[in-house]
Parts: C-alpha cells; sequence; structure tokens
C-alpha cells in the first residue's frame, strides 16, 4: 500500500493565533503587517486575530506614540479542557528563542 499518493495536505502543530501571539511575544512594538508576513498570513487576518486575542484578555494594546505596543497577559491560561491549568507563558517562553520564521 503506498500512502505518499494518499497524503493529505501539509498541517502545522500551531494554529494561527498562536503564531500571532508568538510574533507579538517576540517583539511588543512589532507592526502587524510584519507579524502578518512572518506567519503567512493576510493584514486584515492579523487584526482579526489580535482583536480575539484583546477581548479574550490574551493581551492589550496601548498607543506607544504612532505605533502600538503589546502585552502579553500574565498569567493567561490555555482555553481547551485538553491544556487546562497551563499557562501560555510556557510555550512562548519556549517558542521566544526560536528566532526562525513561524510560517515555515
Amino acid at each position: 500500500m503506498e500512502r505518499s499518493s494518499e497524503r493529505r495536505p501539509s498541517w502545522t502543530f500551531l494554529t494561527n493565533h498562536a503564531r500571532v501571539l508568538v510574533a507579538i511575544s517576540r517583539d511588543p512594538g512589532v507592526r502587524l503587517r510584519d507579524v502578518a508576513v512572518t506567519c503567512g498570513l493576510t493584514e486584515r487576518t492579523v487584526q482579526a486575530i489580535v482583536a480575539d486575542l484583546e477581548t479574550d484578555g490574551y493581551l492589550s494594546r496601548s498607543r506607544d506614540g504612532r505605533r502600538n505596543r503589546y502585552e502579553i497577559a500574565e498569567g493567561a491560561m490555555f482555553r481547551h479542557p485538553a491544556e487546562a491549568g497551563h499557562e501560555v507563558a510556557g510555550l512562548l517562553s519556549l517558542l521566544a528563542e526560536d528566532t526562525s520564521s513561524l510560517g515555515r
């Protein structure tokens, strides 16, 4: 049985929300257009994801001159029951040192 011809499209472990949050945690003053490029998403998609993350308390946004500055909420917990009791900070810390592109 040859499985190579039956392969499904590629998939990744992290969701787009996770990728955006990691990118922001690496550079809290990052422009959303740069996050979009890094994550391989449209700027509009990144804006919607940031709005989701802000609404659900994972990050906050403040003005720093002409730019936004983001702050990851301390103590933010994963939402899914399978990760219940674990802070998002652990994942961000693990991935913070990796400077390679998130979208690859």
